[in-house]
């Protein structure tokens, strides 16, 4: 006999806003957000989400909405999920949680997405120093293909992936959680040298109960309030999984993530229909709403078994990732480089982090000659199926890090090759991204080479 159809058990309704859903949504990470569904290992099940917005950014010819979004609300996630054995016991603290990424896609009729950069007074991005503007570009679906008029001579297929799954921490690791990132968000900019070279800001972001929605907690309650100003943001990814944005968690991947609560308590959101590795931009990949078809096993004693502690407890964990078998396909690419000395010139000790930002820098430069703009340039980057690496981590003083870009998904050839770069009206790409105005006074990072 064929297997149902996969059971919804966290629908979405488009025309209502996150805490308007028949199950509410969070946006916060904490051990006692009530679980809005229950789910049997074995079981292939559905669950809808909305993109990481919550549709306040919109298919329309304006970057205000990104200038102007409150970064407090990020990022809304369907679940939790609780997750049982066929026997009804529940998922323990110290099992593993395998979760098969069954199927997934956009919601069917809406299949567009996009990728933007926030004003750098409002969350920057990787490269925010360069490019403080709201930045936005509209992508729209065709099957697996992903194109956008606002980034024109450019077409690729998506490897469309969760930019967030994980469980819930318990208490304690939750207030590891907290106290380690107050650390580096109160004394990380006296500390740390490479504030100096990378300038999103804040270094942290800090329980707080603005933007904060918890699920079935109504607004406003005490209980909300205690939950509020303990819960974690949702913004990076941490021992439970969370925002990892692994572009290749496709179809056929399965997530090991470790178990910290009674019945794990699965979320997931930040759907990308398509994602470059670091998600530069920030607000990088092609961000839509979709869906997930999950299916759940549960491997008893499975932390201690198989992830090895790297901290000063037991909880000090990360997930294990099996990627899927699907992927695009590309043969040819152009691969740029960066090593570990920053704009000014000066050196830095293995910092893998400064060497791809100055890869990424490269290959902006470079791709800007062929008829984009450099902000056009730094959105696809952080969307198109671009390959990250770090090529070298031991050969002093200079980190490696190279970015590879699949030279198919362009319509015309960007190879170096004799003679200068050509130029004619249809290398003139027109219109540019959207964009607004930067209003604010901080210094932008200049290139001392560039008017040479």
């Amino acid at each position: 006999m064929a297997p149902p159809t996969p059971r919804v058990v966290v629908p979405i309704d488009l025309k209502k806003k996150p805490w308007e859903q028949l199950l509410p949504l969070h946006n916060r990470w904490h051990p006692e957000i009530p679980p809005v569904a229950h789910v049997k290992v074995g079981e292939v099940f559905r669950v809808e989400m909305v993109d990481f917005s919550g549709g306040a950014i919109k298919d329309d010819d304006s970057a205000t909405d990104v200038k102007f979004m409150d970064p407090s609300t990020t990022h809304y996630l369907s679940g939790p999920i609780r997750v049982e054995d066929k026997d009804g016991i529940l998922a323990m603290p110290g099992d593993l949680l395998a979760a098969e990424i069954c199927n997934l896609g956009p919601l069917p009729g809406d299949e567009w997405g996009y990728t933007a950069t926030f004003d750098r007074e409002n969350g920057g991005g990787f490269l925010t120093d360069h490019f403080p503007c709201a930045t936005k570009a509209i992508w729209y679906f065709e099957g697996i293909y992903a194109y956008s008029p606002h980034i024109p001579g450019v077409r690729f297929p998506g490897l469309t992936h969760p930019g967030i799954i994980g469980t819930a921490p318990s208490m304690e690791l939750l207030n590891i959680w907290n106290q380690r990132e107050k650390e580096v968000e109160e004394n990380g900019h006296k500390s740390l040298k490479l504030c100096e070279v990378l300038h999103s800001r804040p270094l942290a972001n800090l329980p707080s109960t603005k933007g904060c929605y918890l699920g079935k907690i109504k607004k406003g309650t005490a209980e909300w309030e205690k939950i509020g100003n303990e819960a974690a943001r949702t913004i990076p990814g941490r021992e439970n999984g969370g925002n990892c944005d692994i572009k290749n968690l496709s179809r056929g991947s399965k997530i090991y993530l470790p178990v910290f609560v009674e019945g794990a308590n699965l979320s997931t959101g930040d759907m990308h229909f398509s994602q470059g590795d670091g998600e530069v931009s920030f607000c990088g990949a092609i961000e839509m709403s979709g869906f997930l078809e999950l299916k759940c096993e549960i491997i008893r004693g499975g932390m201690k078994e198989y992830l090895t502690p790297m901290g000063p407890t037991l909880l000090h964990v990360n997930p294990i990732f099996e990627i899927g078998p699907v992927e695009p396909r590309f043969s040819e690419w152009l691969v740029f480089e960066g090593i570990s000395v920053d704009e000014s010139g000066r050196q830095h000790f293995l910092d893998a982090s400064v060497a791809y930002k100055r890869a990424v820098l490269n290959a902006i430069d470079y791709l800007s000659k062929f008829g984009y703009s450099k902000e056009q340039i730094y959105l696809l980057l952080s969307c198109c199926p671009c390959e990250g690496r770090i090529s070298g981590i031991v050969d002093s003083p200079n980190a490696v890090a190279t970015l590879a870009i699949p030279t198919a998904i362009f319509d015309q050839d960007i190879r170096p090759k004799a003679g200068k770069v050509p130029v004619g009206p249809r290398l003139v790409r027109k219109p540019d991204v959207l964009r607004c105005s930067y209003d604010g006074n901080l210094p932008t990072t200049r290139n001392p080479a560039a008017s040479m």
